[in-house]
């Protein structure tokens, strides 16, 4: 049995010229991300609409569509990052804040309250 195959000569396939621009991105991975895990304010969930008809454009060839609802996705994905990182830190800093001045509030107040007091037990002597 021979298992020698001649290899035929193909030339490559011309499918016409390379684009000029690369392929809007979609950003659908992130805004689902934005809307499962940080959804501040629902705006991961209108990042991921954005990003849905960004990726709808793009496959149906309306490249100047996609960009700009690419774009839009971008731009809200970006603000619920921000809102869902930016937001818990600053409360977090507020209440820590919070707490240190509360207790130097508690410990000037104990320190009157014993003044108070003892200036009291001496009068009484």
């Amino acid at each position: 049995m021979d298992t020698l195959y001649l290899r035929e000569e193909r030339s490559p396939s011309k499918q016409g010229p390379p684009p000029a621009t690369p392929a809007p991105r979609d950003h659908l991975i992130w805004a689902i991300f934005n809307t499962l895990y940080m959804n501040f304010c629902c705006l991961g969930f209108v990042a991921l609409a954005f990003a849905v008809k960004a990726r709808d454009r793009k496959v149906s060839g309306d490249v100047e569509a996609a960009r700009h609802f690419s774009s839009k996705a971008r731009c809200y994905n970006t603000l619920a990052t921000v809102g869902s990182v930016v937001l818990p830190l600053l409360l977090g800093a507020l209440i820590v804040t919070g707490v240190i001045h509360l207790s130097k509030l508690a410990q000037e107040s104990v320190g009157f309250f014993t003044y108070q007091f003892s200036r009291s037990d001496d009068e009484d002597q």
